[in-house]
């Protein structure tokens, strides 16, 4: 199951009873990757976001991984700094920082209405530990929590994301200019969340060329030198997989990336079309991915194994409902009826 954003935590980002029932239903799936969940306040991305901070947020998070364990799931976090993408009227008036001070042309939906992305301070180089341990601490917060590992979000334009993308990293330190550079960040804090939980406890995130939230990456050459710097830097420390979301899988880059890595690889094909059990056959019988991540038929289906297997229709996802408050459009699509 994807890492979906929800936004049913509350102001305060502790996950409650509609949260935990969310998570149960779906416990039947391969493995949960749970939304993404800050690691400080000032990486809060969304309204409602869940966090893994406070005692109480990790206590909320302790409800959800035994509910999803009583039922013989499986379940990581997914541990998201917004970086750039996110405002002061979300994360509580907290400053927004990114590797550079390069704003996303973009609106943002706050707490107290609608607001462009606004400029972000670069962080300087020695912040960059500092961050790092938010990171590490959030991962072993998700261990105490009961989750069975962590996944690193590098992905979709967020913290790690801006590192690796020349549009939005324009450093001049040993973390910007380079493929190698840009990766750095990437791999340095990868390294210390598993030295921190165990490397058989990570997983990370990736999307290259996905080309959202300012994340630009157009250069054909480039990406596949900064993604082999980042997959080299990451083979030696034995993770428990990469995930990696992009529309081609079967191209030279995914796979490219698949072979250097050398570890478990799993596969979303993004956000423009829906995976169907068709493809992520395909991709599985093809050999091209040993998982396949899957977004909005996991929202829309809490039995959607079964549902797969046995060749069932399914449940269409409601869009109108993905980011609202209630039980409506989260809880309430029903299981097959026989």
């Amino acid at each position: 199951m994807a890492p979906l954003t929800r936004s049913r935590s509350g102001r305060d980002g502790v996950p409650g009873d509609l949260v935990v029932e969310y998570y149960r239903q779906r416990a039947s799936l391969g493995l949960i990757v749970g939304e993404g969940v800050y690691p400080s306040f000032a990486g809060q991305a969304f309204v409602r976001q869940p966090g893994l901070v406070s005692k109480e947020q990790v206590e909320g998070w302790r409800r959800v991984t035994d509910a999803v364990h009583a039922e013989g799931g499986r379940i990581v976090a997914q541990v998201m700094h917004s970086g750039r993408v996110t405002h002061p009227e979300t994360n509580g008036g907290r400053e927004v920082v990114a590797p550079s001070a390069v704003a996303i042309d973009g609106m943002t939906r706050t707490y107290t209405g609608k607001y462009p992305l606004p400029v972000p301070r670069a962080l300087a180089t020695e912040e960059l530990p500092g961050i790092i341990n938010e990171f590490v601490q959030a991962s072993r917060n998700a261990v105490e929590a009961g989750f069975d590992g962590v996944e690193l979000h590098g992905a979709n334009g967020y913290l790690l994301h801006e590192f690796l993308a020349p549009s939005a990293n324009l450093r001049t330190d040993a973390y910007g200019g380079s493929p190698a550079n840009r990766a750095r960040f990437v791999v340095e804090t990868t390294a210390a969340v598993a030295a921190a939980i165990g490397a058989g406890k990570v997983g990370l995130r990736i999307s290259p060329e996905h080309n959202v939230q300012g994340a630009l990456e157009t250069d054909a050459d480039d990406v596949l030198a900064t993604y082999r710097a980042l997959v080299d830097g990451l083979a030696p420390l034995d993770l428990a997989y990469l995930s990696i979301l992009h529309k081609d899988p079967a191209g030279r880059l995914v796979q490219d990336l698949r072979a250097r890595f050398g570890g478990k690889v799993l596969l979303n094909t993004g956000f423009a079309e829906v995976t169907t059990r068709e493809e992520a056959l395909a991709l599985l019988d093809g050999n091209r991915a040993d998982a396949v991540v899957v977004g909005r038929p996991a929202l829309a289906n809490p039995d959607l194994l079964r549902r797969w297997r046995e060749d069932l229709p399914l449940n269409a996802p409601d869009s109108a409902t993905f980011y609202t408050e209630g039980a409506e459009g989260y809880t309430d699509y029903p299981f097959w009826r026989n």
